[in-house]
């Protein structure tokens, strides 16, 4: 993965953590997720029992890992976080599972990329707290099984279609993360804003969300941004005119596409002639890993309308060619291909 995009997912710096919320008063956004989840945790709580194991999905950044946090919190227990790819082999999981206190969360991120052989040892934990262990190998192999105490797993992911169905259908709650409105980004910048002690007017803080792609993280790491220019070009303090040219530094532009994004168009435009083209050689033509490509650049390119899926391959669409400048080709029919 390229290092020098500005909207790429990396490693969550300190910082970035600590502006997550930890209550659902004060998570921003996905109200009707927030009013089911608040009611499944009341419950849980009066009957003092673990919440039902959860399923989040929706693309990169909305919130999946930090309502984990706040669920784990509302609860008072603990959370004991790993992802997917992490669980290499089955006492990976035994190992975290044994360790696991009564009510406590367990947050799988990526749940969907889970070894199988994983996965089937999962499945009785989850449905009766309960761990198989083979002790020994061949013939003489017992399997013993090992009470775990009841608690609760909460996964998260991008690729819903992808969690297999005997494992989706051991979760009581499933809830999908929407992109944000404009209204809901402006406010969570406001919020972080105040968390990192920078002042923000409210031109400049919608001008931010306007180019957020719609997803709360590259909000908090445009304002990240916008304040380190803020401090080293100008007062500290971010208004319209420091905001807009911070984002023409760091190369955002009106629909909050960054280079690697434009790089992806310019490459079915120019390179392939307007698509259509496999994703392994887009991947390929812009030095991204083709996984890269479709869960953290392509969802907002679809959404907004600059990239087609077809049978065939990606597509750039008539409104990727306005926003790129480029005047679209025409068919030997006369019409814009």
């Amino acid at each position: 993965m390229r290092e020098d995009s500005l909207l790429s997912p990396t490693i969550e710096d300190a910082e970035e953590i600590t502006l997550r919320p930890r209550r659902l008063e004060d998570f921003i956004g996905q109200a009707k997720v927030k009013n089911r989840l608040r009611i499944s945790l009341e419950a849980a709580l009066q009957e003092d029992r673990p919440l039902d194991h959860v399923l989040f999905s929706g693309p990169p950044g909305l919130g999946k890992t930090t309502l984990a946090g706040i669920i784990a919190a509302a609860l008072g227990v603990s959370i004991n976080v790993t992802s997917g790819p992490a669980l290499e082999r089955p006492g990976d999981l035994a190992a975290i599972l044994s360790n696991l206190q009564p009510h406590d969360v367990f947050f799988i991120d990526e749940i969907h990329r889970l070894p199988r052989a994983v996965e089937e040892v999962l499945y009785p934990a989850m449905e009766d707290f309960q761990l198989d262990v083979v002790l020994g190998k061949g013939p003489t192999a017992q399997s013993i099984r090992i009470d775990l105490p009841r608690f609760t797993l909460v996964g998260a992911t991008t690729r819903k279609g992808k969690v297999t169905a005997p494992l989706r259908d051991r979760f009581g709650i499933e809830e999908k993360l929407d992109y944000y409105e404009p209204d809901e980004l402006a406010r969570i910048i406001r919020r972080s804003a105040g968390i990192i002690d920078v002042v923000i007017d409210g031109d400049a803080a919608d001008l931010i969300a306007g180019r957020s792609r719609q997803t709360p993280r590259i909000a908090n790491r445009l304002l990240a941004r916008v304040r380190d220019y803020a401090v080293a070009r100008a007062s500290g303090e971010i208004d319209m005119p420091v905001a807009t040219e911070a984002l023409k530094v760091f190369e955002v532009d009106q629909l909050g596409l960054d280079k690697v994004d434009r790089s992806i168009l310019m490459a079915i435009i120019d390179q392939f002639g307007g698509g259509p083209v496999g994703l392994s050689t887009l991947a390929i033509a812009v030095g991204e890993e083709p996984e890269t490509v479709e869960d953290a650049y392509e969802p907002f390119l679809l959404q907004s309308g600059l990239m087609k899926r077809t049978p065939r391959g990606r597509v750039a669409t008539s409104h990727a060619y306005a926003h790129m400048g480029i005047e679209q080709p025409e068919d030997p029919q006369g019409k814009l291909l």
